[in-house]
């Protein structure tokens, strides 16, 4: 009997293999982070093709293989198409993506960074949330989920309504994570913070950092 699975999740990131097939990440709500095969997917009219894309959102059937996994079919809930046309916003986006990816491990349920990270991509398609301060509530909100979250830091000039945003940030439900507004001087602090923390705890280059820079020092 064949053994199919399936999982709810996000596709992280995706690289070619073969002639025509995807072999792909995805993050899942209870699987942690998994690799699957998308065969054929890139040829034009597959099954599969545009459904293994990173950014997509929903529902995979996977045949679970000896050692490894197959998609056999996806049921896309969102695919992030603002973004094919927000070059600005799919940068974010796919740093938000590689934070995840080195946040998650296989095997390890993590829904409540799964869901971060899907609320946090749909706060980077509004245009009334500043793409920078989604970042800076991404990136602190995702410690405080994993466990490394080491609270609000002593520091001189520091401004009451920044420590207001940190603890809001760390204590506040998901579903109303972006529903607040910052002035200049304020998002200027907690995004200084948001920085020295990145530095602090991931020990590795973030690929999409460099273009990321580049729009947020324009």
């Amino acid at each position: 009997m064949e053994d199919f699975v399936l999982v709810r999740g996000i596709i992280l990131k995706h690289a070619p293999t073969g002639d025509y097939d995807w072999v792909v990440t995805i993050f899942t709500s209870d699987r942690g982070k998994i690799t699957a095969f998308a065969k054929s997917a890139r040829k034009p009219g597959a099954k599969l093709s545009g459904l293994v894309e990173p950014f997509c959102f929903g529902t995979f059937k996977l045949f679970a293989g000896r050692n490894s996994y197959t998609i056999v079919e996806a049921d896309i809930e969102n695919f992030f198409e603002g973004f094919r046309q927000d070059l600005e916003g799919a940068c974010y986006g796919t740093f938000f993506l590689e934070i995840t990816s080195f946040y998650t491990r296989e095997n390890n349920e993590d829904v409540e960074l799964l869901n971060l990270l899907y609320l946090s991509l749909k706060a980077l398609q509004k245009d009334s949330i500043p793409n920078r301060l989604v970042r800076c509530v991404f990136e602190l909100r995702a410690l405080k989920i994993e466990g490394e979250y080491p609270g609000i830091p002593n520091m001189p000039g520091m401004l009451d309504d920044t420590r207001y945003a940190m603890k809001f940030i760390s204590d506040t439900s998901l579903n109303k994570l972006y529903s607040f507004s910052l002035g200049k001087e304020v998002l200027n602090q907690l995004d200084m913070i948001t920085g020295e923390y990145r530095n602090r705890y991931i020990d590795r280059p973030l690929k999409s950092l460099e273009m990321l820079e580049v729009f947020e020092n324009s």
